[in-house]
């Protein structure tokens, strides 16, 4: 078995869609939350934090301020999912090719959510406590509603008979830094195999 070609973009792509959605939902639950960023994308490598403003409000299809992104840390097999394999398999030390895979090969991704910090005014004086406890609420909400996302929405994302098979793991604050103050939501994967070609029979 190997993975299909598009396997790890779609799992990437479910877990944007869902946090986009779930965030969506929450702004109109909760009133003064914002909803899912309109720069909301899939990243290759590290995210930079280029944004983390309101340029929504210029653009006309409106939407909240701030940035979300997806990106891969690593891919790794994993027999007792989501372990990370350590040992090879007698007859790959041995040095043959083997295209059968462990039970499941995962992703890792990292969501990276992004929101403006209270930051020092023209004068010079620090943010006053009632604009800093609002962004601490705005950051606990979003804390609480990526996990349920990734918890609740995306099992149920995929072509699998019974869903995606999902890990999701730690979660930490970062920053404030430049301006910006968000999270950051690590998600393991299970992704779905195939027939190596050597094993397709005409």
């Amino acid at each position: 078995m190997a993975l299909q070609l598009n396997a790890v973009q779609e799992a990437a792509e479910a877990v944007l869609a869902c946090v986009c959605a779930a965030l969506q939902d929450a702004a109109g639950q909760v009133d003064g939350q914002p909803g899912c960023p309109c720069r909301s994308c899939l990243v290759p490598g590290t995210a930079a934090w280029d944004s983390c403003d309101d340029p929504c409000n210029e653009s006309p299809g409106g939407g909240a301020g701030g940035q979300l992104t997806v990106n891969v840390a690593r891919l790794y097999p994993s027999t007792e999912f989501p372990t990370v394999d350590r040992t090879l398999p007698a007859a790959a030390a041995r040095g043959r090719t083997l295209c059968t895979p462990p039970a499941a090969m995962a992703v890792e991704l990292v969501v990276t959510l992004l929101r403006c910090a209270p930051s020092f005014d023209e004068g010079g004086c620090p943010p006053p406590c009632d604009a800093l406890g609002e962004a601490a609420r705005v950051l606990h909400i979003d804390m609480v509603v990526v996990r349920n996302a990734l918890e609740c929405c995306l099992p149920t994302t995929g072509d699998q008979r019974r869903g995606r098979v999902v890990f999701v793991g730690e979660q930490r604050t970062v920053g404030p830094q430049g301006g910006c103050v968000g999270l950051e939501q690590r998600v393991t994967v299970a992704l779905p195999g195939c027939l190596c070609p050597s094993e397709i029979t005409p």
